[in-house]
């Protein structure tokens, strides 16, 4: 089976939003995290749906998954406190609902709504072949890297840069037991997936993805996504 894992466990404090999480904030009407769910709902080859959300707002999660029609969604659990714990919390339930052994994990930010379904279908088929699917783009600028003083350290050369977004995916049991040994070592703050699976010693294979899949964190994003959302809706983007 190929499962989806969206956490959306976070309160957003970068956003500043008023009175509800960022992931649940509305554009035409709808929350962020449901336009990023439908995307995995109507993919043919996504058999199911786990959900890690902050825990007093999976009540309102209920309700989405009514209203919006997301069958596929088998579960909603709480999130943790930060992303790799909530990360852990939709394998456990993904494991739980679905079963551990040859099941494929696609781990995505419920605030990435600009996911198309050629990304999807390129991580199911990059886990299968490669054990391990991390989408990328291409960095469009030059990237730094500096040391504590915020003196350069190192300028990467940009044909051989990638930004690391998201789907990060693999095989359940494969990922579930690099968290599993993580925990038993007290290491519980990987930002995220591919992090971790690196800091293990796991080979990991990059699928191409598109720029435009950014996370929703601080306002600009949101401008962005909206802007986006807006133009595509009005076939003027591809």
């Amino acid at each position: 089976m190929n499962i989806a894992v969206i956490f959306a466990g976070g309160t957003g404090s970068r956003m500043n939003t008023k009175d509800r999480p960022k992931q649940f904030l509305l554009i035409h009407g709808k929350p962020i995290i449901v336009h990023t769910l439908e995307i995995f709902q109507y993919h043919k080859d996504i058999d199911g749906i786990v959900i890690a959300c902050i825990e007093d707002w999976i009540p309102y999660m209920e309700e989405m998954k009514y209203r919006y029609r997301l069958d596929k969604v088998g579960m909603i659990v709480p999130g943790g406190k930060n992303g790799q714990m909530s990360i852990y919390n939709g394998l456990k339930a993904a494991e739980k609902v679905y079963g551990r052994k040859d099941n494929i994990v696609l781990i995505h930010d419920g605030v990435r709504p600009l996911i198309d379904e050629e990304t999807i279908s390129r991580n199911i088929e990059g886990v299968k072949s490669y054990g391990s699917a991390i989408t990328c783009a291409k960095a469009k600028e030059t990237i730094v890297m500096v040391d504590e003083g915020e003196d350069l350290r190192q300028v990467p050369n940009r044909e051989q840069a990638r930004l690391a977004k998201a789907p990060q995916s693999f095989f359940l049991d494969n990922i579930l037991s690099v968290h599993e040994k993580a925990l038993s070592e007290g290491f519980d703050n990987a930002i995220d997936s591919c992090t971790l699976m690196w800091k293990y010693g796991q080979k990991l294979h990059m699928v191409d993805g598109s720029y435009e899949n950014i996370k929703i964190t601080t306002p600009d994003d949101f401008y962005t996504f909206r802007a986006i959302y807006d133009a595509r809706e009005n076939n003027q983007l591809s």
